[in-house]
């Protein structure tokens, strides 16, 4: 059984930092790409960033405007994310996911999130 499991989110103040971590578990890590998701109150789910799995490249949509970092740590099983200068607008629940292929495929798997609430 494949299990994501997000952690690290929390109530930050506006322009604050955050490290989100998620472990997985049930699959090969150090083959798959992973990445995070996210979904605010009443909006819908957004692709966040996606780290493959050989080459490591990233990606990033648009909206993290290089305040994201996403990274991996194959002997721990565990996908990473840095929230830099966080705003209101980036209060979600925070998800991990996996794709069935590349960062470019759909997802495949995906876990329970962390919230990150940001108070103005």
């Amino acid at each position: 059984e494949v299990q994501l499991q997000a952690s690290g989110g929390g109530l930050v103040q506006a322009g604050g930092s955050l490290r989100l971590s998620c472990v997985a578990s049930g699959l090969p890590f150090e083959d798959r790409a992973i990445g995070w998701l996210r979904q605010a109150p009443g909006k819908e789910l957004q692709k966040v960033s996606c780290i493959e799995s050989l080459d490591q490249r990233t990606y990033y949509s648009a909206f993290t405007e290089g305040r994201f970092i996403i990274s991996r740590d194959n002997a721990k099983n565990t996908v990473y994310l840095q929230i830099n200068d966080l705003t209101p607008d980036d209060a979600a629940t925070y998800c991990c996911a996996v794709p069935r292929s590349s960062c470019l495929g759909e997802n495949e798997y995906w876990g329970r999130g962390t919230l990150v609430t940001v108070s103005s």
